[in-house]
């Protein structure tokens, strides 16, 4: 596995569960038949399914921000003495 797809996989598939459980959280409290946006009226299955897919986006925006922010910018930086430090073993982390 890829180091990009390891870091999608690390991403998506916590999210996947969350937005899952959220869905449950929510629509035990709303029935989804009652909702509509302006003329539309979207059956039960319908509104599940594209709130699923909402709480299923805004959670990976949310872990993926998270992620980003948690990256060691120090060997992506790509400056010559960045590799060369990274080849030797040398962290340029924590130090003040």
């Amino acid at each position: 596995m890829t180091p990009r797809a390891l870091h999608l996989a690390q991403i998506l598939w916590p999210a996947f569960i969350m937005a899952g459980i959220l869905e449950m959280v929510v629509f035990s409290m709303v029935d989804p038949s009652a909702i509509r946006l302006g003329a539309w009226e979207p059956s039960a299955q319908t509104t599940y399914s594209l709130a699923f897919f909402l709480f299923w986006a805004l959670i990976s925006v949310s872990s993926g921000l998270s992620h980003l922010m948690m990256r060691d910018h120090t060997a992506h930086s790509g400056g010559r003495r960045t590799r060369r430090q990274a080849r030797r073993g040398v962290s340029m982390l924590h130090q003040h």
